[in-house]
């Protein structure tokens, strides 16, 4: 009961501050803060996300009891309520269990100091120049103590966080170049080495930051209202605005359209949703009727893999690094690159070798104790997650369709599962949203909501948000598989 008066009076707060200066819809009048000269912050945007109407935000955090105790949590653990979370609730399952695990990651015993694991926090969100993270971030490495010189540039930091530079920067953008060496490098360093528990701690939250800066631009994330990018002020005169304004919702002249899909038809959008259903019948079936040889399997699977190579998006362009985000890592121009370029040949991890629930599981766990099973209990709600919806439709088995977009994933990441047929892909998910699915995944800053907009056109928001817990779900496990074997193969 505590906790949940303490989120309330979050909630509350505002209206509070409005009462004493008063306008006429609050009880007062405007010339007081004229005449005191208060400068009013004003929300640039229209809610926690540019993408998803705020109405059906704040909808399903008032209905929901269980998101309220998850309020209450967060709140106390801290200090605040960001947009990341008010964009879960969609889905108060995985959210308990992301917001559990970012809890262990950051503030209980572990083998890194509080400061070490905000900037590594930092370090990783700037390789995809995520301000928001990076803004976070930054407040909370001072509140905790960390050394404001440290963010004038990765220079400033001890040579020990900037050795951890360069797994950083192939963790996010190349991880399948991973190598024991990279591992070797880092264990031995001399005075500025990192021991095993250590290493395994900063590679969870490389990947875990890596991950949320796709769920932040994939989910278009508005800055908070406190950070670079979140508000405006209105000068004093301005007669038609006051301080109530913000909590009570006019503090945005744009309306966000309702309807995501541009220029298309309502049935269009039904239709195909319709021819989807109808794919994942036909599927089911051929899977009942014969299965593929493996010859067959390793075949499709290099095709999807090739294919891969060539979805874009006609949108794409360089995304030149701001300063104060880019002065956070080195080599700005280090990037995605395609798994199989031309000239280049990368084998191809096959999870029977090497897989999380047999092998990275235990060794994080080992290093790392509990952290393992949290992860593991993460990427599981994420991957069996569902309603048994499809846009309009009810009572649907989903698992098709969910593993597809797991699989391609890792497909993109050279990762093959032998006993998976890869030509449902193809199948199942359209250009437009392998362009978004990728997107997301390997260069998140340039994400647009044009790409949001254009797959699932008749899907409900919160089916589009549960798409995102997937791909930063499989996206993290990608990374985990590819850093914990080459950790692996040095200790053997």
């Amino acid at each position: 009961m505590r906790l949940a008066a303490a989120a309330n009076e979050a909630y509350t707060a505002p209206l509070a501050v409005s009462g004493l200066l008063g306008c006429k819809q609050c009880g007062g009048g405007r010339d007081q803060d004229e005449e005191l000269g208060i400068r009013i912050p004003r929300p640039l945007g229209q809610g926690p996300s540019r993408f998803i109407p705020e109405k059906e935000i704040l909808q399903v955090g008032s209905e929901d009891a269980q998101m309220h105790a998850l309020f209450a949590d967060s709140f106390a653990a801290l200090g605040r309520l960001d947009n990341i979370t008010l964009v879960m609730v969609f889905h108060p399952q995985y959210l308990e269990s992301f917001l559990k695990t970012q809890h262990y990651l950051l503030q209980m015993d572990g083998p890194l100091p509080l400061h070490y694991r905000h900037y590594i926090g930092i370090m990783a969100a700037a390789r995809h120049q995520c301000s928001y993270l990076v803004n976070l971030h930054v407040n909370d490495f001072l509140h905790v103590g960390g050394d404001p010189k440290w963010l004038n540039g990765l220079e400033n930091a001890p040579q020990k966080l900037q050795n951890l530079g360069e797994l950083n920067k192939v963790l996010a953008h190349r991880p399948w170049l991973i190598t024991k060496e990279h591992i070797e490098g880092l264990l031995k360093a001399e005075e500025h080495s990192w021991s095993l528990a250590e290493l395994v701690h900063a590679v969870v939250l490389l990947t875990h930051y890596h991950s949320l800066a796709s769920f932040t631009f994939g989910c278009g994330i508005s800055p908070e209202i406190h950070c670079d990018g979140g508000h405006t002020f209105r000068p004093p005169s301005v007669s038609n605005y006051c301080i109530c304004d913000i909590t009570n919702g006019n503090h945005s002249v744009d309306e966000m359209p309702v309807n995501s899909a541009e220029n298309v038809s309502v049935s269009d959008s039904f239709f195909e949703v319709e021819a989807l259903m109808e794919k994942m019948r036909q599927l089911q079936e051929c899977r009942d009727e014969e299965e593929a040889s493996q010859e067959e399997m390793a075949s499709r699977f290099e095709i999807e893999k090739r294919e891969s190579m060539f979805v874009f998006s006609s949108d794409d362009e360089e995304v030149t690094p701001a300063r104060d985000v880019s002065r956070h890592f080195e080599d700005t121009s280090y990037g995605y690159k395609d798994f199989s370029r031309h000239g280049m040949h990368v084998p191809t991890f096959r999870v029977q070798d090497y897989c999380w629930e047999d092998h990275g599981y235990s060794l994080v766990n080992r290093l790392y104790p509990d952290v393992g099973q949290l992860i593991d209990e993460k990427f599981h709600i994420a991957y069996n997650l569902t309603y048994n919806t499809m846009a309009m439709h009810k009572d649907v088995d989903t698992s098709m369709l969910r593993r597809a977009i797991w699989n391609y994933i890792h497909c993109m990441f050279g990762i093959r599962y032998d006993d998976y047929d890869y030509g449902e892909i193809n199948q199942l998910l359209d250009r437009s949203f392998k362009v978004y699915i990728k997107t997301v995944v390997c260069t998140p800053e340039k994400v647009t909501k044009r790409m949001y907009d254009s797959f699932w056109r008749q899907f409900k928001h919160s089916e589009k948000v549960h798409v995102n817990l997937l791909l930063i779900e499989a996206r993290m496990q990608a990374e985990l598989l590819y850093a914990l074997r080459a950790i692996t193969r040095y200790m053997t």
